[in-house]
């Protein structure tokens, strides 16, 4: 979700209403392009977040403190210089633009009453923080740009400061019908489109959920609509500015399978029915919740990094070998017809005359006439053990590579489970296991004695509409465990058939399971394996007592010897996701 004009409006109320007539008490720069600012108000201190990232501008009000350079950049004491202790008079957003205002009063040197104005501009990798004086030139700004950068507006001391209007689009909240329907209908563009980039402030994802609201579809042109579905955008395009202008915001995350896929400032319709959703207090505390989540997956897939590098290598490796293997078998698949020129020779050689260079005989296998190239420099006798020679020698080779490529074969499955496990990650605890699993398996060497962690990494748990535990494994090791130590024998175990992925516990209750739990395990099985997201993937299924380890094999690889079957979506959004150990 962008961070757009609505959610900067939702942003600018909250900050109004806790941070207005507070006090500036101390300015601190953590990072080049980001300010810390803590503000005393008659409710109490608060610290606000101000960052101007390219990739992840934000602004909103939090409790973290963060390691401050020992010497203050010149942005900072700037700051400290002009804006220090003095009071925010003023927190605003020029119509629905990206920007938040705060009006700042403080005395100068000489003791006279200033203002200035801190402008948080969140635009993406044009993101700033600026200060102005009075009559809004800038004094300075986080990030300076000259004319050599842009050729739309420079940001540089002394220069005026002005909102560049490239785009070229319109104020959302004072449009009426008439201008909404001409503006729209000099767009040749799907509705989803032309909403946002014919107004201020509007993402794709409110623009495609007003076409919602209003159910239309967001692929026609707003040409081909008729009046009537002309009206019925409009009221639901002024229903959603009525809830920005009269800041009626109610912030929520929607999750897709336990994972957050968006944040709004307004309830989004077209996500209400698909995915579940939370409903933090402010929009500060959805910001938080939302990117610390985000910035967990971030994180987890950066630290994954070498384990992934580990794994592919191998990967690509055991995928070269089981190639030119597979070509090497290929080679030895006419060694049968060695083996028949061989013993027809043996039959029919008394027949033929010295010097020959070849014998025509009936191949009594197939009751047909075979041509068998011959040395005529051999005997019949020796020119048959010739062949029996080289059918040894490629029966030989076809069994040695059999082996051989059965083993690379078992070796590409586990890398590529390993690598699903890497997938599957939510943790360090889950990292740590992957990479054990991978020191066991002789990919990582050990460097220091091995140190029991302490925090173990869990099972996924999940509980079903009808009451029933399913337990889902998040590696191979978790995945040995909680087959061989933790299901019971009447217990049910789920795998994607044929592809790698997670074993899932259905816990029986000692008794059957209904077939909505059945299909539930089933989904959870498609879901955590590589075919998730398919429409339709095949299951197996069986009871845990009838599942064995093999002598010797990996972890987490298992057989079966008669299994039932299911297909089925790899769509979980209907299922609860529990914190429980197992």
């Amino acid at each position: 979700m962008a961070f757009d004009g609505i959610t900067v409006a939702a942003v600018t109320h909250e900050l109004h209403s806790i941070l207005l007539d507070g006090r500036i008490a101390k300015i601190a720069q953590p990072e080049p392009d980001e300010l810390l600012l803590t503000i005393k108000t008659v409710s109490g201190t608060h610290r606000l977040c101000l960052c101007a990232s390219a990739s992840l501008p934000l602004v909103y009000l939090t409790k973290d403190t963060k390691t401050n350079p020992l010497t203050a950049p010149n942005f900072c004491m700037l700051l400290r210089k002009h804006i220090g202790n003095g009071r925010i008079c003023r927190i605003s957003q020029p119509s629905l633009e990206r920007i938040i205002e705060f009006t700042i009063e403080h005395r100068n040197e000489l003791g006279d009453l200033c203002q200035k104005y801190l402008i948080m501009e969140l635009m993406g990798k044009h993101s700033n923080l600026i200060l102005c004086d009075e009559n809004r030139v800038i004094v300075d700004s986080i990030k300076h740009v000259s004319s050599q950068t842009s050729s739309v507006r420079e940001v540089l001391p002394q220069r005026p400061y002005f909102v560049p209007n490239t785009m070229e689009k319109q104020d959302p909240l004072s449009v009426d019908f008439d201008g909404f329907s001409r503006i729209l209908s000099r767009k040749e563009l799907p509705l989803g489109k032309a909403i946002y980039t014919a107004f201020t402030g509007i993402s794709p994802v409110a623009s495609e959920d007003i076409c919602h609201r209003a159910s239309l579809d967001s692929a026609l042109p707003f040409s081909q609509l008729s009046f009537s579905e002309k009206t019925a955008l409009y009221r639901q395009f002024d229903a959603v500015m009525h809830l920005v202008k009269t800041r009626q915001f109610t912030p929520v995350i929607y999750y897709d399978n336990g994972l957050p896929k968006e944040f709004s400032a307004l309830s989004l319709l077209s996500f209400e029915q698909a995915y579940p959703s939370s409903s933090p207090s402010g929009i500060s505390q959805m910001l938080r919740d939302y990117y610390a989540q985000k910035n967990t997956l971030v994180r987890i897939r950066q630290k994954s990094a070498d384990l992934r590098q580990v794994v592919q290598t191998a990967l690509e490796r055991n995928r070269k070998k089981y190639h030119l293997q597979s070509r090497q078998l290929d080679d030895t698949r006419d060694r049968e017809l060695f083996r028949i020129y061989g013993e027809l020779i043996h039959t029919y050689g008394y027949s033929l005359s010295p010097k020959s260079h070849q014998l025509t005989a009936l191949n009594y296998y197939t009751n047909e006439e075979v041509c068998i190239p011959l040395d005529p420099d051999r005997s019949p006798s020796e020119n048959a053990q010739h062949y029996f020679e080289k059918y040894n020698k490629k029966k030989r080779t076809f069994e040695t590579l059999s082996l051989l490529i059965e083993e690379t074969k078992k070796e590409i499955l586990y890398l590529e489970s390993v690598s699903a496990s890497l997938d599957l990650a939510s943790e360090e605890e889950d990292l740590i296991q992957v990479k054990e699993e991978l020191i066991q398996a002789g990919y990582i060497k050990r460097k220091t004695s091995r140190r029991k962690t302490s925090r173990s990494s869990s099972p996924l748990h999940y509980l079903t509409g009808d009451g029933y535990h399913i337990y889902v494994g998040k590696n191979n090791l978790q995945n040995e465990e909680l087959t061989f130590s933790f299901a019971e024998g009447n217990d049910w175990w789920f795998h994607a058939k044929g592809v790698p992925g997670s074993h899932v516990i259905l816990k029986s209750k000692q008794k059957e399971p209904p077939t909505s739990a059945f299909e539930d395990a089933g989904r959870l099985a498609a879901y955590y394996s590589k075919s998730r997201g398919n429409d339709k993937v095949e299951i197996d299924y069986v009871q845990r007592k009838h599942v064995k380890k093999p002598k010797g094999g990996k972890p987490g690889f298992v057989v079966y010897y008669t299994n039932y079957s299911l297909v089925i979506d790899s769509d979980i959004s209907s299922l609860a996701l529990l914190p429980g150990q197992t």
